[in-house]
Formats: C-alpha cells, sequence, structure tokens
C-alpha cells in the first residue's frame, strides 16, 4: 500500500506531459508483453509492413535510398539472430585443449544467439515503422540509380551469407529451430 501511495504521490508531482508519457509507455510495454508468446502472429505482422513499406516505394518509384538503407539494416539484424553470443573459435580452442589433455567432456552446449528472437523482431518491426514513415516526407527521398543499389545489396547479401554458412559448417551449428523435436516411443 505504501509502495502504491508513492507512486501515486511521484505521479502527482510530474507534469502532465510526462504522466501521459509514462502512461502511453506502459500501455506499449504491456501489450508488447502480451505478444511474446504469438511468434507467428508478430512475424506476419512484421511481413505486412513490410509489405506495406515495399508496396510504397515501388509505386511511387521513391525513397530507394531508404529501401537501401533498411534492407542494410535487416540483414545486419539477421546476422545478429545468426550468430552465436559466445565466440566459437575460442570454443573450438578449449575443446582442442581438452582433448589434448585427454580429459574431454562431452556436454551439451546449446546455442545461443546474438541477438533472441524477439528483440530482432522488436528492432525490425521499430526499423520498418520508421521507414515506412519516411517515406511521408520529400526531402528524405534522395535520388539515386537504383540498380547499381539493388545490385550492390545483392552482392553485400551473398557474400555476407557465404561467410555465415561457413562459419556455421567449420563450428558446427544450426542457428535455426525448424518445429519442435518429435520422439516416438520404443514400445
Amino acid at each position: 500500500m505504501e509502495l502504491e501511495e508513492g507512486y501515486k504521490s511521484q505521479m502527482e508531482t510530474l507534469s502532465p506531459v510526462t504522466v501521459r508519457y509514462h502512461k502511453a509507455l506502459t500501455f506499449y510495454r504491456y501489450y508488447l508483453d502480451k505478444s511474446v508468446p504469438l511468434i507467428k502472429e508478430r512475424w506476419a505482422a512484421l511481413g505486412f509492413l513490410l509489405f506495406l513499406f515495399e508496396l510504397r516505394v515501388v509505386l511511387s518509384h521513391k525513397w530507394y535510398l531508404s529501401c537501401y538503407a533498411h534492407g542494410i539494416f535487416l540483414l545486419n539484424q539477421f546476422l545478429g539472430f545468426l550468430t552465436p553470443k559466445f565466440d566459437m573459435s575460442l570454443q573450438q580452442d578449449e575443446e582442442n585443449k581438452e582433448l589434448e589433455a585427454g580429459e574431454r567432456a562431452d556436454e551439451f552446449k546449446p546455442f545461443i544467439r546474438r541477438l533472441p528472437e524477439f528483440k530482432f523482431w522488436h528492432i525490425s518491426v521499430k526499423a520498418t515503422l520508421i521507414a515506412l514513415i519516411s517515406t511521408i516526407f520529400n526531402f528524405t527521398d534522395i535520388p539515386v540509380f537504383w540498380p547499381i543499389l539493388l545490385v550492390y545489396f545483392i552482392t553485400i547479401f551473398f557474400l555476407t551469407m557465404k561467410r555465415q554458412i561457413q562459419h556455421m559448417i567449420k563450428y558446427k551449428y544450426i542457428p535455426l529451430d525448424i518445429g519442435k523435436k518429435k520422439y516416438t516411443s520404443s514400445k
């Protein structure tokens, strides 16, 4: 009860704008927390936002540089999603030292992402909303020759993914959990 009264007295001393900001932030966090278990719905919403942004760019024939920057940002976030949190080369060196010493411990080491799935989704949604809002203003439309940007983006994408896949093969990890593993009973 004291905590509630202290919170109310603190909110009374703040300006009305600050109080509304805190209420809006609480509202936002509440629904963000409720969206955590809704994985398919969250990604479908992001897909819809991406579709709206791309549709806006294609139909207006503008904002190609914004689209390119948005694509590079999402590629960077995707790499964070695919990359392990801990450096695999250091772990590999430690395992080699254990093998040389003859004390190999076969323990399960789970894959921990550098950028968790929810944060990846949340950052991608915010970036897509910012990119979509930027298409409202003409001063954000910087004229460029878009085919060069497209070729450059495709080149960067394939080179980066090639390097990431080579890293995954070298250190033997799979960052994607596709479906739940099903076990059959031995009866």
